[in-house]
């Protein structure tokens, strides 16, 4: 009987601790079974980055950073292992370049490494990468303090001119006060003027002369005061001030609204406590929610293939197409079935060279896929809508990418133009090889693909 409980107890131990490790699996997202390839880079700083740092392509997370090598001399760099999901092998180009970056303004420091060109060769494991140093916050201090110092010597510089100015005002401050004392003094011809008794007598019979023409002008303006009285008595003058008055009190008003609009915007817009601006900080919860929807995402794709919720999630009949490989695609009954409706376009029907190297839609593609949308019928809005990519370009990596792209560029297109919602149109880049069962044994273009639940 001992021996039963203790083979039990051995059964139960083993079953928690085996549920107990898929949950950590899966809950602390360590892709256990994700194939990975090893990719370096150098930093002459590295800015906080230590071994387990994350790593990111295109915002995404793909790994982590697994070894840091010390430089022997100071002249040298730190050589950075990095670890990268496999899967992300055709956005890492050769002329892909390896930045460090930062979690909001003081969060964590990670690596990204930036999607190259399309016409760039894919890089290769072991391969090393392109680096862009971080410029640091010391350095922003160093580069303000000099702008101070700067800006200190230009002000000496107006303050000694200043002090050229004010010594030139005082001078002729005294060279008039020499001319007012020699005026007293009867010097010069404005001084003689001022104490020759007959030039007296000659300005007092101007001034006999100009008191009989004011006289004149006295009787001249009765008529004015007259007309002058009729307008007091109208009293258009105290209307006119009432008006003045009342332009003035608006124009104020008007200039306190415009004061209180630009302190109310510059509030809002300028930098907060930490020296944060509005912009960023909108940006930055833009992120924040960003992230933790994909967080939300991920930890429901996490319920659908627990144990106890993947009957739920199997009732729907698909699982989402950013979680599904284009084997597991192929194989797939919903997909894959040939009771389907597929319409075929090829891709020399559909796409033109663009101006950068890539491809566009022709105006004969647009017509071709607004032709496929009506022969489909109204089962296009009510069914999940698959754009199936392929490409017969001899490099698999360039086929894989080619077919997302062109995938890509006709799902923007049905979502632009039709009434779709977005989260019911996929994509899915199968290269040149189309499920088995279809008639196509390879194919070069799309297939838009109207999947009906069984």
């Amino acid at each position: 009987m001992s021996n039963r409980y203790i083979a039990v107890g051995i059964f139960i131990i083993a079953g928690v601790t085996l549920f107990s490790l898929g949950i950590f699996l899966v809950g602390s997202r360590h892709e256990a079974f994700a194939r990975h390839m090893l990719l370096y880079t150098e930093f002459a700083n590295l800015d906080g980055i230590t071994k387990g740092s994350k790593v990111q392509v295109s915002g995404m997370d793909a790994g982590q950073v697994t070894r840091i090598v010390v430089p022997r001399s100071p002249d040298g760099q730190f050589r950075v292992q990095m670890k990268v999901d496999q899967q992300l092998q055709g956005l890492i180009r050769s002329d892909s370049v390896v930045t460090v970056d930062t979690e909001g303004v003081v969060g964590d420091t990670f690596l990204t490494i930036h999607t190259g060109s399309p016409k760039a060769p894919i890089a290769q494991a072991d391969s090393l990468l392109q680096s862009k140093p971080p410029i640091s916050m010391s350095d922003l201090f160093n580069r303000g303090l000099g702008i101070m110092t700067d800006a200190d010597a230009t002000i000496q510089q107006v303050g000694g001119k200043l002090n050229i100015a004010l010594d030139g005002v005082n001078g002729a401050v005294g060279n008039a006060n020499d001319l007012l004392v020699g005026l007293k003094q009867g010097r010069g011809p404005a001084g003689m003027l001022l104490r020759d008794e007959k030039m007296a007598d000659q300005i007092r019979e101007t001034m006999a002369n100009v008191q009989s023409t004011t006289s004149t002008l006295k009787q001249a303006s009765v008529g004015v005061t007259s007309i002058v009285t009729d307008v007091q008595q109208r009293q258009l003058t105290q209307k006119l001030d009432d008006t003045m008055t009342q332009i003035r009190t608006a124009s104020t008003r008007a200039n306190e609204t415009i004061d209180q609009v630009h302190q109310s915007l510059t509030q809002a817009l300028g930098p907060d406590a930490n020296g944060v601006s509005a912009g960023q900080n909108i940006s930055q919860a833009l992120g924040n929610v960003n992230a933790a929807t994909g967080n939300m995402a991920e930890d429901t794709e996490a319920l659908k293939h627990n144990f106890f919720f993947k009957g739920f999630f199997n009732h729907r009949g698909y699982y989402n197409l950013s979680n599904l490989s284009p084997r597991e695609y192929r194989r797939s009954r919903l997909f894959a079935s040939p009771n389907n409706t597929r319409v075929w376009l090829q891709a020399n029907s559909l796409f033109r060279q663009g101006t950068n190297g890539s491809e566009e839609l022709s105006g004969d593609g647009k017509r071709a896929i607004d032709a496929a949308v009506v022969s489909i019928g109204d089962s296009i809005f009510t069914h999940p809508i698959v754009v199936e990519g392929y490409s017969d370009a001899a490099a698999p990596a360039d086929a894989l990418s080619w077919s997302y792209a062109r995938a890509q560029i006709v799902r923007n297109y049905l979502e632009a133009r039709y009434p779709f919602e977005a989260k019911n149109v996929g994509v899915m880049p199968l290269s040149a090889a189309p499920p088995t069962g279809l008639g196509h044994e390879d194919w070069s273009g799309v297939c838009i693909l109207v999947a009906e639940k069984k």
